[in-house]
C-alpha cells in the first residue's frame, strides 16, 4: 500500500490520518495526529477463530515519556506498567469500539495506540478512538464504522461549546464531555462537570454527537482513497438445535429469575442451567458444544428478565422502573481514622475511609500529561468476597481503576481550594457487598466520609446507575440498576451530582439506535433518583462537622519573606529538621514563602509556628523580648532575641549605677528582659535592660586599674602563647634574598 494521507480542520483545530508507511505488518496501522500529537494506532486481528463466549478484544495504550521529551523516573528507566490514566484511555477506546463488532465474531482483535509525540497542547485521548477505527476499516476487519470521539468543552462567560479543547482552554471550561460513537448513534459518555443543568449536559451531548458525524466524514474521506481488501472471516453459528432445546426451559428460567436475593437468585439459575445441560445435552454434545451452550443459556436468561420488564414492568427484585432499593446509611462508621461512611443500597454496600494529610502528601504524577501531581485521591477496591467468590488479590484491575476515577471525578467540583483547606485528601472506597451500582455507593460514601472528616465541601453528593431495556418499540428506563439488569440490560448510565447539577457521567451503550431523547429521558429520571438518595444522606449527617477529627493534623498557613527561607530550612535542611524533630508537627515550605504547619496535637503546631515566626522575625526599636545571655565581652553581653537575632546589651545599660565586670551582674544562660533601643543600618541591635538591679556594692571600684602606657598580660593558652607560661618566642627569620 502506497502512503495515503487525508489532512483536514475542524473546529479551529487541525487533523491528520496516515496510512501506509509505518507498522504495515500489521492488519491496519494509522498515525493519527491532532496538532503535533502524533498517535500510532495498529489493529491485529487473529485469523483463527477463538472458542470463547465472549469477544475477545484487547486495547492497550502505551505512554512513551519520550513523547513529551522526558526520561522515565525510578531505577530502571524505562515505561513500566500503564499510569491510571493510560489505564482510563485503554477504556475509553475500547468501549465504543467493543460494540461495533458482529455477534459470533470470535476472531481475537487486539488494538494497540503508542504515543510518537505529545505536544502539550492537544490531548492524544480522543484522536486514539478515532485512529482504532481507522485502523481497524484500513484492515478490513469487520467492523461497524467510521466511528469517532470528541471532547466538548464550554466557556462558562459566553456558554459556547469547545470541540477537543487543548489542555489550556479546558483549564476554564466548566465542563469535560468525552462522547463516541458513529454518524448514527452514541456509544460512550464519560464527562466532569461543575454542576451543570440537565438541559445543558443534554445540549452539549447533542452537539458532541453532531461533531462525531462530522469527524465519520473525514474518516470515510480517509477510508475511500484507501485499497481496503475486506477479511475472510466467517461468524461463529451455534447448530439451531442447541437454542431449541434451551428455549424450551423459559418459563422456568423467568420463575428462577423472580428473586430478590441475588446469591439465591444466582444459585436458583445456575442449578437450572446445570440441570438444562444434563438433561438435554449428551456428554459428547456438551464437551463438542461446550461454550456455544453456556451462550445460548447466557441467552436464554436475558430474554426472560427483558421480557419480564418490557411486559410486566417488573424487576427481579419484584421493584417498579423507577424505585430505588432500601437504603442504610451511617455516617462516622470507625473510630479514630480521619472521616468514614457507609452507604448501602440492596445488596451493594461500600465503606469509604477518609485520610487528611498535608499538601507534600499529594500525589506526584509522572506521565505524558501535563498534570503534575493532585491533592484529591479516590480509590476503589473490589475484593472477590463482595461477590462470594474466591480469587487473588493485587494490583487494582481497569474496572477497578475506573470506578475510582468516576467518584474521584464526581466529587472533585465540590471541594474547597488549596487555600481555604490545604491538605491532600485520600479516600478509599472497600466494596463489601456488590450486586450493582458499587460505583455510586462508592460516590456517596465517598461523600459521607468527606463529611464526617470536616471536610467543608461546598455541596453534598448523591449518584446513581441508570439502565435501559430496549425492544423493538419498547423502552424501560430503570433506575438503581442491579447487577443482573446491567449484565443483560442495553445501558449502564452512571449519574452524579448535587441539588444545582450534574458533577460527572458515564454511559456505555449496547443498544443502537439510542438518541438524545432517551438519554434527556435518563438524564430526568435520575435527577429525580439522586434527589431521593441525597435527602437520605442528608437525614443522617445535615452539613460538614464544623471541626475535624481528634485524630486528623491540624494544618495552620503563614506568610514568611522570601529571603528568610534559606534560614527557617537551614543549611541541609538541618533548621527545619531541627524544628520538626523538637515540636512533633510537618513543616513544609513553599518557594513563595507560604509556610504549612501540622500537627495534631494543638500545642505542638502553636510551638512550630512560633519558633518559624521568631526566625523570621526582625527586631524593631520598642520592642522587649525575653532573652537569653549567649555571650560575654568585656564591653557588654550578647543577648539572643531570636533562634536567628542577638544584641548588644552594653556594660553601661546592665544595672542601676556603676559596674565593674559584666560577670558581676549577668552570667552565660541568664534570662534578662531586653528592650530594642536602637536597630543600625547594618543590623546591629543595642539594647536596654528592662527594670535594672542596682550594681553590687564595690563592682566598679574593685575592678582593677591600668595606667595608660600598661600592655595587657597574656594569659597562658591566649592566641600566640604557649599554655605552658612560657612567654618567649622564638625570632622569625628575615628574608634576606640570598
Amino acid at each position: 500500500m502506497n502512503k495515503i494521507v487525508e489532512e483536514f480542520e475542524l473546529y479551529g483545530k487541525k487533523y491528520r490520518f496516515e496510512t501506509g508507511e509505518l507498522a504495515k505488518q500489521a492488519t491496519g496501522a494509522v498515525l493519527v495526529t491532532q496538532g503535533d500529537t502524533t498517535i500510532l494506532v495498529t489493529a491485529v486481528v487473529s485469523k483463527e477463530e477463538r472458542d470463547y463466549d465472549f469477544f475477545p478484544l484487547t486495547v492497550d495504550f502505551q505512554e512513551k515519556m519520550y513523547a513529551v521529551g522526558r526520561i522515565p523516573g525510578g531505577y530502571l528507566k524505562r515505561e513500566g506498567r500503564a499510569s491510571e490514566k493510560g489505564t482510563l484511555t485503554a477504556r475509553m477506546v475500547d468501549r465504543p469500539i467493543r460494540p461495533g463488532f458482529p455477534d459470533g465474531f470470535k476472531n481475537e482483535v487486539q488494538i494497540v495506540a503508542t504515543t510518537f509525540v505529545v505536544d502539550g497542547q492537544n490531548p492524544p485521548d480522543c484522536i486514539c478512538v478515532n485512529g482504532a477505527s481507522a485502523a481497524l476499516l484500513v484492515g478490513g476487519a469487520p467492523f461497524d464504522g467510521p466511528a469517532a470521539c470528541v471532547r466538548i468543552g464550554r466557556n462558562p462567560e459566553t456558554g459556547d461549546f469547545i470541540v477537543n479543547p487543548t489542555f489550556e482552554e479546558q483549564e476554564g471550561s466548566d465542563l469535560n464531555l468525552t462522547i463516541a460513537g458513529t454518524a448514527g448513534y452514541i456509544s460512550m459518555v464519560e464527562a466532569g462537570a461543575d454542576q451543570i443543568s440537565e438541559i445543558d449536559m443534554l445540549a452539549a451531548m447533542d452537539f458532541g454527537q453532531k461533531a462525531i458525524a462530522e469527524f465519520c466524514a473525514h474518516q470515510q474521506a480517509f477510508l475511500d482513497k484507501c485499497d481496503i481488501t475486506p477479511l475472510e472471516y466467517k461468524l461463529h453459528e451455534a447448530d439451531p438445535s442447541i437454542a431449541e432445546r434451551v428455549n424450551a426451559h423459559f418459563d422456568e428460567m423467568s420463575a428462577a429469575l423472580h428473586d430478590a436475593d441475588k446469591q439465591s437468585r444466582i444459585g436458583k439459575v445456575e442449578a437450572l442451567k446445570a440441570s438444562v445441560r444434563q438433561a438435554d445435552f449428551s456428554e459428547d454434545e456438551q464437551a463438542a458444544w461446550a461454550s456455544d451452550i453456556a451462550a445460548a443459556l447466557k441467552a436464554l436468561e436475558k430474554k426472560a428478565m427483558r421480557r419480564m420488564i418490557i411486559e410486566t414492568g417488573e424487576r427481579a427484585d419484584g421493584r417498579t422502573a423507577k424505585e430505588i432499593r432500601p437504603l442504610y446509611i451511617k455516617p462516622g462508621y470507625l473510630p479514630r481514622v480521619h472521616g468514614s461512611g457507609l452507604f448501602q443500597r440492596g445488596q451493594t454496600q461500600a465503606l469509604s475511609v477518609c485520610t487528611l494529610g498535608t499538601l507534600r502528601e499529594g500525589q506526584r504524577l509522572d506521565t505524558i500529561d501535563p498534570a503534575e501531581g493532585k491533592r484529591y485521591m479516590h480509590q476503589y477496591n473490589f475484593p472477590p468476597f463482595c461477590t462470594g467468590e474466591t480469587g487473588r488479590l493485587g494490583a487494582p484491575k481497569r474496572r477497578e481503576v475506573g470506578h475510582g476515577a468516576l467518584a474521584e471525578r464526581a466529587l472533585l467540583p465540590v471541594l474547597p481550594d488549596e487555600d481555604v483547606f490545604p491538605y491532600a485528601i485520600r479516600v478509599v472506597s472497600e466494596i463489601l457487598e456488590s450486586n450493582g451500582s458499587s460505583s455510586m455507593a462508592s460516590t456517596c460514601g465517598s461523600c459521607l466520609a468527606l463529611m464526617d472528616a470536616g471536610v467543608p465541601i461546598s455541596a453534598p453528593v448523591s449518584g446513581i446507575a441508570m439502565g435501559l431495556i430496549k425492544e423493538d418499540d419498547g423502552v424501560v428506563i430503570l433506575s438503581d440498576i442491579q447487577g443482573l439488569e446491567d449484565f443483560l440490560g442495553d445501558m449502564d448510565f452512571k449519574v452524579t451530582g448535587t441539588a444545582a447539577g450534574i458533577t460527572a457521567l458515564q454511559m456505555d451503550n449496547k443498544a443502537k439506535g439510542l438518541s438524545t431523547e432517551i438519554l434527556g429521558a435518563a438524564l430526568q429520571q435520575a435527577k429525580e433518583g439522586r434527589a431521593f438518595i441525597l435527602d437520605a444522606m442528608l437525614k443522617e449527617i445535615p452539613a460538614p462537622r464544623e471541626s475535624l477529627s481528634d485524630f486528623a493534623p491540624r494544618i495552620e498557613t503563614i506568610k514568611i519573606p522570601v529571603d528568610k527561607i534559606r534560614d527557617v530550612i537551614g543549611t541541609g535542611g538541618k533548621v527545619i529538621r531541627g524544628l520538626q524533630d523538637e515540636t512533633g508537627a510537618t513543616i513544609e515550605v513553599e518557594e513563595d514563602g507560604t509556610v504549612h504547619i501540622a500537627a495534631v496535637e494543638g500545642p505542638a503546631g502553636e510551638a512550630a509556628k512560633k519558633a518559624i515566626l521568631d526566625i523570621v522575625k526582625e527586631p524593631e526599636v520598642g520592642e522587649v523580648f525575653d532573652g537569653r545571655v549567649v555571650g560575654i565581652k568585656d564591653f557588654g553581653a550578647f543577648v539572643s532575641l531570636t533562634p536567628t537575632k542577638d544584641g548588644l546589651l552594653h556594660i553601661s545599660r546592665m544595672a542601676n549605677g556603676r559596674v565593674g565586670k559584666v560577670e558581676d551582674v549577668l552570667s552565660l544562660g541568664d534570662e534578662v528582659k531586653v528592650e530594642v533601643i536602637e536597630v543600625g543600618d547594618n543590623g546591629k541591635i543595642s539594647l536596654d535592660r528592662v527594670d535594672k538591679p542596682d550594681a553590687p556594692e564595690g563592682s566598679f571600684e574593685d575592678r582593677p586599674r591600668r595606667e595608660r602606657n600598661d600592655k595587657p598580660r597574656r594569659h597562658p593558652g591566649d592566641r600566640g602563647g604557649h599554655g605552658n607560661g612560657d612567654s618567649h618566642r622564638k625570632p622569625r627569620r628575615r628574608h634576606t634574598g640570598e
